[in-house]
């Protein structure tokens, strides 16, 4: 099989799982990213890429939607921050990781904390204080919104 074909192969939601465990092991990293990000991918496989050496392997399965939330938390010591970040913007990730990821050295991981919608307003109020301007920015509006959609749709 081809590079090419076996891209598209780890990228279909509708290939079987015994394929996709065979190209798990692919020495071809962009193979890999197309099973970190398929959202049929087992979790178990998952688990197993979310330990792979290149960093963007790592990023694809912190953006995944269908990744457990075990493995998001798992995902937040990572020391790529890029990896951190889409741990950050994942709307699966759980709020306790949120809180979390809104004490991060980084200041764009945190800048990402207050672009997701699942970031409590609490959390929202602590970035709002943020050193970084940026993140305090976001966190600012984020709030806002919330605040205009509770009264439109109240």
């Amino acid at each position: 099989m081809t590079r090419k074909e076996r891209i598209r192969i780890s990228l279909n939601p509708s290939t079987p799982p015994e394929i996709l465990t065979q190209l798990a092991r692919d020495e071809d990293y962009s193979v890999r990213i197309g099973l970190a990000q398929n959202t049929s991918t087992p979790p178990e496989l998952l688990v197993q890429l979310a330990r792979d050496e290149n960093w963007s392997v790592r990023w694809r399965v912190a953006r995944n939607t269908s990744t457990p939330p075990e493995l998001l938390v798992q995902l937040t010591r990572d020391e790529n921050h890029y990896v951190r970040q889409l741990v950050a913007e994942n709307p699966s990730t759980p709020i306790e990781v949120l809180v979390q990821l809104a004490r991060d050295e980084n200041w764009s991981v945190r800048w990402r904390v207050a672009r997701n919608t699942s970031t409590p307003p609490e959390v929202l109020l602590i970035l709002m204080a943020d050193d970084d301007r940026d993140v305090r920015e976001e966190a600012e509006g984020a709030l806002s919104k919330r605040v205009q959609n509770t009264h439109q749709s109240g």
